[in-house]
C-alpha cells in the first residue's frame, strides 16, 4: 500500500485532489485558530442579556458565502457570532476545508473530526450546514485520565470526534473488524460473550501515547494508534484509500498503511515532515 505526505498548505492541496476520491477522512485540526503553531484558546466576549430571536433578521458579520450545496447557514453563524467573537474566524479557517472534505469523500465514505470539547459545539453546527444534520451518525467521546486535576471544576479528560457520512442510506461501517472491549459486569452475560468482549459503544477508554511507549515520536499533539485503528478499521476496507488533512505525527498515515490501506497526508510544517518520515520509511513526499 502507499502512503503519500504533502507538504504545503492543507487547503491548497485538497482542491487538487479528485472528487470523492477517500473512503475515509480523519482531520484534528488546531483548536480554536488558524494559527497551528499557537493552538491559543482565548475567553468568550459574550453580549450581557442578549436573547436571539428567531425571527429576527441575521445580524450583520460581513461577507457570507451562499449557503453549500443549497443550503443557508448566514443566520446561524451570525447569531453564534453575537454570543463568541472568536466563531467567525474559527468558522472562516474550518468551513472551507469541511467544504473540501465533503467534495473528497467517496459516496460511502465517512468523516471523523476530531476537536476540543471548547470547540466541538461550532464545529458541529459547521458540520451541520456543510453535510446536512441528516448526515449527523455520532459524537464519539475519547476519555482518558492523564495531566493535572482541577479542584475547582470537573476535570476535563476527554476529546469528542464527530463523525459525519457522505449519504445516510449507504455509508460504510464494519463493526467486525473493529476490535472487542471487556464487558463492565461480565457475570451479567455468558462465558462466550464474556471471553469474546463487546462491541465499543460512542464513549472510548484510551490511554493517551505513552511517555516511554514504542509509538511515542515526541510530536506535540500525537494521538493514540489504538483510537485511529478502530476509526480505520470501522469506516474503511483493505485497498481504502484514507486522508489526513492536519497529519502532524503522521498516525493516521502508519495505521492505515499497517491495516493495508492507501494514505494521503498533508501537513505544512516541516516538524511533522520529518517526524512522519522517520515513522513511515515507506512513504513518498510530495511537494
Amino acid at each position: 500500500m502507499t502512503v503519500e505526505i504533502h507538504l504545503g498548505d492543507n487547503l491548497e492541496v485538497a482542491r487538487r485532489l479528485p472528487d470523492s476520491s477517500f473512503a475515509l477522512i480523519y482531520l484534528d485540526p488546531p483548536f480554536n485558530t488558524g494559527r497551528t503553531q499557537e493552538r491559543a484558546i482565548e475567553s468568550a466576549v459574550r453580549t450581557e442579556g442578549l436573547q436571539p430571536d428567531p425571527d429576527a433578521p441575521a445580524p450583520a458579520v460581513g461577507p457570507v458565502k451562499g449557503g453549500f450545496r443549497g443550503a443557508s447557514y448566514a443566520r446561524t453563524r451570525g447569531v453564534l457570532k453575537l454570543y463568541d467573537d472568536r466563531f467567525d474566524d474559527y468558522w472562516g479557517f474550518l468551513e472551507p476545508r469541511l467544504r473540501e472534505a465533503w467534495r473528497l469523500l467517496a459516496d460511502d465514505g465517512t468523516l471523523y473530526v476530531h476537536l476540543d470539547y471548547r470547540e466541538a459545539h461550532y464545529a458541529k453546527v459547521m458540520l451541520d450546514a456543510v453535510f446536512g444534520r441528516e448526515c449527523f451518525l455520532n459524537e464519539l467521546i475519547w476519555a482518558y485520565d492523564y495531566g493535572a486535576k482541577s479542584r475547582k471544576r470537573w476535570p476535563s479528560k476527554h476529546d469528542t470526534i464527530l463523525v459525519y457520512v457522505k449519504d445516510p442510506s449507504a455509508y460504510f461501517f464494519d463493526s467486525d473488524a473493529v476490535d472487542r472491549e471487556p464487558y463492565m459486569a461480565p457475570g451479567l452475560v455468558t462465558p462466550e460473550k464474556a471471553a469474546r468482549g463487546k462491541l465499543p459503544t460512542d464513549v472510548w477508554w484510551h490511554t493517551i501515547v505513552p511517555t516511554s511507549g514504542r509509538e511515542k515520536t515526541g510530536y506535540p499533539t500525537q494521538k493514540p494508534e489504538g483510537i485511529l485503528r478502530r476509526i480505520v478499521q470501522a469506516s474503511s476496507r483493505p485497498g481504502d484509500r484514507v486522508l489526513d488533512l492536519f497529519a502532524g505525527s503522521g498516525t493516521t498515515g502508519a495505521v492505515a498503511h499497517a491495516l493495508g490501506r492507501d494514505a494521503v497526508l498533508v501537513d505544512h510544517s516541516s516538524e511533522a515532515l520529518a517526524v512522519m518520515r522517520a515513522r513511515i520509511p515507506e512513504a513518498t513526499v510530495v511537494g
